[in-house]
C-alpha cells in the first residue's frame, strides 16, 4: 500500500517563513555535515582568502536551502496556529 505522504526532514517555523530545527535523523545529518564542511572551510580555506571563503559559504548556503526546499515543508509566512 502507497501513501502520498511526503517525509519531511525540516518542518515549517510556526511564525514566519521557513524552516525550524530538523525533526528526522536525515536532516540532522544533513545539518551536522553542513556544519562540518563550513568549520572545514573556515579552517583550511578561509586562512587562504576571505573572499573564497564567503563564496564558499553562500554555495554552502545555497546547497541547504535546496535540501530544505526538497525534503521540507512547504515554505509560506505562518504566524501561529494554521
Amino acid at each position: 500500500m502507497k501513501t502520498n505522504k511526503k517525509d519531511i526532514w525540516f518542518p515549517a517555523k510556526k511564525y514566519g517563513w521557513g524552516w525550524g530545527a530538523p525533526c528526522a535523523w536525515q536532516g540532522w545529518v544533513v545539518f551536522l555535515v553542513w556544519w562540518v564542511l563550513l568549520g572545514g572551510g573556515g579552517i583550511f580555506i578561509a586562512p587562504m582568502s576571505i573572499v573564497l571563503f564567503v563564496v564558499y559559504a553562500i554555495i554552502l548556503g545555497f546547497a541547504l536551502f535546496i535540501v530544505a526546499l526538497i525534503k521540507g515543508e512547504k515554505p509560506r509566512w505562518r504566524w501561529g496556529k494554521d
